[in-house]
């Protein structure tokens, strides 16, 4: 055992993975402490079969497993999604959005274990270590946090496995397929492998979720969502709990091959990386979110959202969740919301989700108004003086040009004759 920090116990953010399977030895050699697994239900899956009994095998003294699907959609997902935060124009934010929650339950693990540390298993090159451990600095300062990936001498998935290897750790890796995943209720992730070449197309056999578009129905198919106050509740007219009704939108979405994005990346550390993404269900929630937006939405309060939402998603990135700029930020988008109710029909078809109606009693959409048939409602006539308005200040700036006064003679006109009122 090395020469340490005493640590008594400490409560590891467990996955099952790769990284956090074989943590558990290694704090038990490195640290001498009593450590205890914890893992959140977010919708893994199969991926929980045997977790238990597999975290005790490794040398854990006690292993949660906590359901926290539900908490994850409507205090997180939800919110994020009605502030349309949506991070490089392209990522919806899965994995950023389920680390402060899953750090939040450690927290609360550790001071009903009596614990004197954490750990997680992200590495010193990513973004999840900031995100652990800002939430762990905001909710108790007082707990050590111990990440392994910047301590040890692994450098990379292949130690990684001959240390599984070592201590009989079972893991779902190989060094033939070594993608670094993190799945949970609304989206699957892959980094790493033959994606470390942004010029590699995505192999076939990585996307575990979705159906390739090409390999899609042929027919398209319909779906109603129906939205209270921006929460969807019904799927064509069906009320659904928030996990039911997004593992049916999941299903839909996958079926029809969307909600799969490629994209590189600017991590919080400074480097590109490159993720592939699978949001199937996420991706139709955010498409019909928006379009009830168009629909209720003032035009400045609309434009003013969109801006919003980009120092949203960038808070969700890094990690920010618990700081009071994002729940600033989070009530103005709750204002928005009170008359986010309504329905939007939508049509899937090849990884596509196009909007095919919307319809709300707060709509402010007036058709009486927009016509181009004959109306009683508006004087076209009225947009001449709006027009001379509204451009007056270009209308100024040329005749200055027509004058021969641009700016490049500022300085040399003479101003001595200009006097102040």
């Amino acid at each position: 055992m090395s020469n340490k920090p005493t640590v008594r116990k400490c409560v590891l953010a467990y996955s099952g993975g790769l990284d956090t399977s074989i943590i558990v030895p290694w704090l038990r050699n490195n640290y001498g402490c009593e450590v205890i697994c914890f893992c959140a239900n977010l919708g893994q899956a199969d991926e929980l079969q045997g977790l238990e009994e597999k975290a005790l095998a490794s040398g854990a003294s006690k292993c949660y497993v906590e359901d926290l699907r539900a908490e994850f959609l409507t205090d997180f997902v939800f919110p994020t999604m009605q502030a349309g935060a949506i991070y490089e124009r392209e990522y919806l934010l899965g994995t950023s959005m389920a680390r402060p929650l899953i750090a939040k339950r450690l927290v609360e693990i550790a001071e009903l274990e009596g614990a004197d540390a954490v750990a997680h298993g992200a590495t010193g090159k990513g973004n999840d270590q900031v995100r652990f451990e800002l939430t762990v600095m905001a909710l108790n300062p007082h707990l050590r946090i111990i990440a392994p990936w910047r301590e040890w001498d692994i450098r990379g998935r292949k130690d990684a496995l001959d240390y599984a290897a070592e201590y009989n750790v079972p893991v779902k890796a190989t060094a033939e397929r070594i993608y670094s995943q993190d799945r949970n209720l609304w989206h699957l992730s892959n980094e790493g492998g033959p994606l470390e070449d942004p010029w590699n197309e995505p192999p076939a056999d990585m996307f575990e979720w979705t159906t390739a578009p090409e390999d899609a129905p042929d027919e398209p198919e319909y779906v109603e969502i129906y939205f209270r106050r921006g929460i969807p509740e019904r799927i064509n007219g069906v009320a659904r709990g928030p996990v039911g009704l997004l593992e049916e939108l999941n299903a839909l979405g996958a079926k029809h091959g969307i909600g799969r994005v490629d994209i590189v990346e600017n991590r919080l550390v400074g480097m590109k990386s490159r993720g592939v993404y699978e949001t199937p269900g996420g991706t139709i929630l955010y498409k019909a979110h928006a379009a009830l937006e168009q629909l209720c939405l003032d035009r400045d309060t609309l434009h003013y959202k969109q801006q919003v939402g980009l120092r949203y998603a960038e808070l969700v990135y890094n990690g920010q969740w618990f700081s009071p700029l994002r729940e600033a930020l989070d009530a103005f988008v709750q204002s928005t919301e009170k008359n986010l109710t309504g329905t939007v029909r939508l049509k899937l078809y090849k990884g596509n989700v196009i909007l095919a109606g919307r319809k709300s009693p707060y709509s402010l959409y007036r058709e009486d108004y927009v016509t181009f048939d004959e109306d009683d409602v508006y004087n076209q006539a009225d947009a001449e003086g709006f027009i001379r308005l509204f451009g007056l200040p270009l209308k100024v700036a040329a005749m200055l040009k027509v004058e021969g006064k641009g700016v490049s003679d500022y300085e040399s006109t003479d101003f001595s004759d200009f006097k102040r009122d």
